[in-house]
């Protein structure tokens, strides 16, 4: 294995990061709130590739072409939402625990203590949309809830590591997406944890084939295979931006994993209801979501 050898590049990055995360806990309140509106259209206009990438996503999600003047606008609230993510984020470790509950409303969240009361652990499925932060901190500290997230690695590795401390610092326990990230999923659900997946993008490309918003293409296996192995339910899951500066959390009834077949017919037909219930969940509010890379064959040419 190559030892990473840190570069002034990777300390520049960390350190951009450790200042972004200072000023946005010293702003006021109203600037914070105010921050992400102010940069989103600069960044949207800065970051032309993510830019057309995410009107490719947001078409898709809306069911075909959308209007340039209606395009441009979603795009830029896209922006907002992902800036607004990293502010609030930012910011979280400082919120106090009582007003984490006044700032988000769940509905289904029935479905994650049924699926604690029978011992088997919970997936949380999600899409890269709104504000998921809140909701993790929420479950981990108000309802005291063992919470592991799976991330993706990022580079350069200070920076994993910097933002696993701030997830930590929130009550979730981070799983780094490797190769160990699926032993340690099993074991999280072994101890009747939540886990949460994010899993609208196949990261590592040998995902299942599905239907996805109209369009071919492949998603992770994970949260099914596990679904069908452990028993765990497998719940599809959002987090909302509000207006009002709250969130609206929504939680899917389980999939429909019952066995029926071969592994891999069970794991095909659970993952596009996965995929279903994922596009159901975007469509919401295509415009929180947060997804600026290729995600289907045809976003990244012959």
């Amino acid at each position: 294995m190559t030892e990473h050898r840190t570069t002034w590049r990777d300390r520049l990055t960390v350190g951009a990061y450790q200042v972004g995360s200072r000023v946005a806990r010293a702003l006021p309140e109203r600037v914070a709130d105010r921050l992400p509106e102010l940069l989103a259209p600069a960044l949207s206009r800065i970051m032309v590739a993510k830019a057309e990438m995410i009107s490719r996503h947001i078409s898709r999600a809306e069911g075909g072409p959308v209007g340039i003047v209606e395009l441009r606008r979603d795009v830029d609230r896209a922006f907002e939402s992902y800036a607004r993510y990293y502010v609030e984020s930012f910011r979280l470790p400082q919120v106090p625990v009582p007003e984490l509950d006044s700032g988000i409303e769940v509905t289904g969240y029935e479905h994650i203590e049924v699926g604690r009361a029978a011992g088997k652990g919970v997936i949380l499925a999600l899409p890269h949309l709104g504000g998921w932060e809140w909701a993790g901190f929420w479950l981990a500290r108000y309802k005291e809830q063992p919470v592991s997230v799976v991330v993706e690695s990022l580079e350069p590795p200070e920076l994993f590591d910097w933002f696993r401390e701030l997830r930590e610092a929130l009550g979730m326990k981070v799983i780094p997406l490797d190769g160990r990230a699926a032993a340690e999923v099993a074991r999280a659900l072994a101890r009747n944890e939540i886990v949460c997946l994010l899993c609208d993008r196949d990261i590592g490309g040998n995902g299942v084939d599905v239907d996805f918003m109209g369009e071919h293409t492949t998603l992770p296996a994970g949260p099914v295979m596990f679904g069908l192995r452990s028993g765990c339910p497998v719940l599809p899951t959002a987090v909302y931006f509000r207006p009002d500066g709250t969130h609206l959390g929504v939680v899917r009834p389980p999939l429909d994993l019952e066995r029926r077949g071969r592994l891999r017919e069970d794991l095909a037909r659970g993952t596009q209801q996965l995929a279903d219930e994922l596009a159901g969940l975007i469509r919401r509010a295509p415009d929180q979501w947060h997804l600026f890379q290729p995600n289907w064959p045809s976003d990244t040419g012959p």
